[in-house]
């Protein structure tokens, strides 16, 4: 994944905007959304970012939405982060540092957040980290290697996505995480993991205050799934002031923050259902940062003196789901009609002006050990139809496509595969689901064909094959199933030899294709 921000220099609110991040309040965007933001600038030190929905939950264990996803490095601090370096193709943009590199501690380039220092033993089964002293939570309370113990027993008790995360490091129960001492806490594994420390990174994986929510949730609420509906208990810059949900969510920067103080004292999040309105506000001055604009509505602001545009190449994915559990894409053949009758370039080239790349594998194009070889599906309809009648269907077949109405691009999207899918005799009925409804609909994995936007957050094949395509992940929401590919993921997952991961994943890369 990609974190961007400016690269710092003149301390002004100008500057702050034109790069839309600075020191902590950058936390409120998503890890890659600033590359599909149009910011503007007010004088203040209010920054007001207009979204399509505000965070339909707080708790990252149950609420995958964007707007819930937004909140994360803003209310919360990680064990470790990755360094920044300019972007290659836009060097005034810094991006989290995901390479390899031989010269560094474990050949990671990570700076310690609320760990201080770590080793890994020389087998590879176990992770020691000393902890930051005198951190302070929102609610005052201190830090100490019980929040993170508590933290990761809260993933094994509440068997939400936390099982995933789980799962990916090879933990199997909550003894796996010991207390050493009052601020040394030990991963112990079974097997050697390659990604141990990368995912002490990831955005899913918070710490908690364990006390507050303890102390709020007492015997009836002891994992506080009632409290992180609308509040939050971490150790983060910014501290949730208001949530009207609908509306607008405040955010208000701490003053006894252990690091950098966040530059913006207060950042508002102001529900805007329609990208035109969005862009409206933006160019009124109304709001500093547009999310989710339609790329045409990008191409409009450049040249503006007073809108910033950047664009990076990003992890994020944009899926059509197809459901293996519905007919008829329990059908291989059917699936991969769908994918020939999809008109990907015309799609970036009318939709996206450009503004994206095509998806050639199974995992971000730029991730480590990505093998885009395997790909053959270009646009042919002829070539569907021949699939279509091999697996029953000469007549096509009548689906629905379900869409999320705050993503601008997806109607676009929709209508174009409807036109091309008619030409194959397959007819599907458009689905156009509310923002603050739609990933409740994704996670339920009940609709035959369903977008899904997404970033696996660790750079790394193993974890991005786990989540989207190992059949105990909670991210699995096409349903996939095979076996094979859930072994040669997890066997991936229990070597440090790269040489090895990388025939192991590309096995599983040429299956999954």
């Amino acid at each position: 994944m990609s974190e961007h921000m400016r690269r710092p220099g003149q301390t002004s609110r100008r500057r702050f905007l034109k790069g839309a991040a600075g020191a902590g309040a950058a936390a409120i965007l998503p890890d890659t959304i600033a590359s599909r933001e149009a910011v503007a600038q007010t004088p203040s030190n209010t920054l007001v970012i207009a979204v399509p929905a505000t965070p339909q939950g707080l708790d990252i264990e149950f609420d995958v939405s964007l707007g819930s996803i937004d909140t994360l490095g803003a209310l919360y601090e990680y064990m470790l982060a990755y360094e920044k370096i300019p972007d290659p193709q836009n060097p005034e943009v810094l991006r989290e540092d995901t390479a390899v590199h031989p010269d560094k501690k474990y050949g990671l380039a990570l700076r310690g957040r609320l760990a201080t220092d770590w080793e890994i033993s020389n087998d590879g089964r176990k992770a020691t980290f000393k902890l930051r002293e005198g951190v302070r939570s929102n609610w005052g309370n201190l830090f100490s290697a019980e929040d993170v113990k508590w933290t990761w027993d809260r993933k094994f008790n509440l068997k939400g996505q936390g099982i995933f995360q789980t799962s990916v490091l090879g933990l199997k129960h909550p003894d796996q995480v010991k207390i050493e001492g009052p601020m040394v806490i030990s991963f112990n594994l079974e097997k050697p993991n390659p990604i141990l420390l990368k995912q002490q990174c990831n955005l899913a994986n918070p710490i908690y205050d364990s006390k507050k929510i303890r102390e709020v949730g007492g015997t009836d609420d002891p994992w506080g799934v009632k409290f992180l509906q609308n509040e939050s208990a971490g150790f983060g810059p910014y501290r949730l002031q208001q949530i009207i949900r609908g509306q607008m969510a405040v955010f208000q920067a701490r003053d006894d923050y252990w690091d950098a103080k966040p530059y913006m004292k207060t950042v508002i999040m102001r529900e805007v259902p329609t990208s035109a309105a969005r862009l409206s506000l933006l160019q009124g001055g109304a709001v500093d940062i547009a999310q989710f604009l339609q790329p045409r509505e990008y191409m409009t602001l450049r040249g503006n003196p007073n809108v910033t545009f950047d664009a990076v190449n990003a992890s994020y994915i944009i899926w059509l789901e197809l459901n293996a559990k519905i007919k008829p894409f329990d059908n291989v053949l059917v699936r991969q009609a769908m994918n020939y009758a999809l008109p990907q370039e015309e799609i970036i080239r009318t939709i996206y002006y450009g503004l994206a790349d095509p998806e050639k594998a199974p995992m971000p194009y730029i991730y480590p050990m990505v093998n885009s070889s395997y790909y053959r599906y270009g646009y042919n309809l002829e070539q569907a139809k021949k699939l279509l009648a091999q697996a029953g269907y000469p007549n096509g077949f009548k689906t629905t496509l379900s869409y999320n109405a705050g993503d601008p691009t997806q109607e676009p999207i929709a209508l174009l595969y409807q036109t091309a899918l008619r030409q194959i005799g397959v007819e599907i009925e458009l689905e156009k689901l509310p923002a603050g409804v739609f990933y409740e609909n994704v996670t339920k994995r009940q609709k035959p064909i369903i977008f899904y936007l997404d970033s696996p957050w660790t750079p790394d094949p193993g974890y991005s094959m786990f989540l989207y395509f190992h059949s105990k992940s909670y991210v699995d929401y096409s349903n996939y199933y095979n076996p094979k590919v859930n072994q040669m993921i997890e066997q991936g997952l229990e070597t440090l030899d790269d040489n090895l991961r990388k025939t192991i994943y590309d096995e599983v890369q040429k299956i999954i294709m």
